[in-house]
Order: C-alpha cells, then sequence, then structure tokens
C-alpha cells in the first residue's frame, strides 16, 4: 500500500490536501510503483531555502525540492519527501494568472517525477520532464498554453 502524507507548514497557499495526494500517486502509479511512504510538505520560502542550502548547497528559496530516501527497484517500494514551496506558488501563479494550488499541485508532480527517475539536468532531460508534466496537468484537468515568445502560459481548463 501507497501511504501519502500531506503537511501544510505555511500560510501563502490554501491546500488541496485530496488533490495532491491524487497528483502524487498517480505519477507513482504509472511507474509501478504501488507500495511505501511518501511525505509531502508545504512551506514558506524561508524553510526551502533553508534546506536547499544544508542539502545541496544552494543558498536561494526553490519552488522543489524531493528526496529520494529508499528504494527497492522499479516496483518499490519507495520511500521519499517532496518539500515544495506554496510561499513560491503564490508568487508565480500570479505571474502566470492561475491559481496558486495549480502552481503548487505542479511543484508535487515534479517533486514525484524526480522519484520515481526522471530528471532535468539536460536540455533533453528537461524537455522530457516538461512533457510529463503537462501530460500530468492535462490528466488532472489543467492545460498550459504557450504565449507569444515561447513562454509558458499556465491557464486553468474549465471542466
Amino acid at each position: 500500500m501507497l501511504a501519502i502524507e500531506i503537511a501544510n507548514l505555511q500560510s501563502f497557499v490554501s491546500i488541496e490536501p485530496q488533490r495532491l495526494r491524487r497528483a502524487v500517486r498517480m505519477v507513482l502509479d504509472d511507474a509501478g510503483l504501488r507500495d511505501g511512504e511518501i511525505s509531502v510538505a508545504i512551506v514558506d520560502d524561508q524553510r526551502i531555502r533553508e534546506l536547499n542550502r544544508t542539502y545541496l548547497e544552494h543558498d536561494y528559496a526553490t519552488d522543489v525540492l524531493s528526496f529520494l530516501l529508499e528504494s527497492a527497484g522499479p516496483q518499490g517500494p519507495i520511500t521519499g519527501e517532496i518539500v515544495a514551496s506554496g510561499e513560491t506558488a503564490a508568487s508565480e501563479a500570479a505571474r502566470y494568472g492561475w491559481r496558486p494550488a495549480d502552481e503548487l499541485l505542479l511543484y508535487a508532480l515534479h517533486g514525484a517525477l524526480h522519484l520515481t527517475g526522471h530528471d532535468d539536468r539536460t536540455k533533453s532531460q528537461a524537455a522530457a520532464m516538461r512533457r510529463a508534466e503537462s501530460e500530468y496537468l492535462e490528466r488532472l484537468g489543467i492545460a498550459q498554453q504557450r504565449a507569444a515568445g515561447g513562454r509558458v502560459k499556465r491557464a486553468k481548463v474549465c471542466s
């Protein structure tokens, strides 16, 4: 059985725990991972900056971090953590013109994809990650649209 725990440690975004669980579960299920424990913590920029500095030696706030703590191979079980910034989600959502909860959902998907082995260090890996994110967002009823200049403009799809 796959347990997904959500901890809300911030006040910038009203979170939707069931929606976050569904998104993370979808990514893990598609990877064949149906056993384990995943924690998702929604924090502020100060806390994610501390974690980023401590674990990755990057002294800045970021949108999401993921930590694969244990994996017994392609079929699990898996133990991992996803930490996302509600504060960053709120500011980025305003920039892209969509709901902060949707931005936060994107971060949860991104973290879950990392836990299942996706990476985004190279251009081709980043492009594959963006395609996967877009596919999951669409499955969850959200689409991304390209604005002039190629910048991604995210928009909620009416369903």
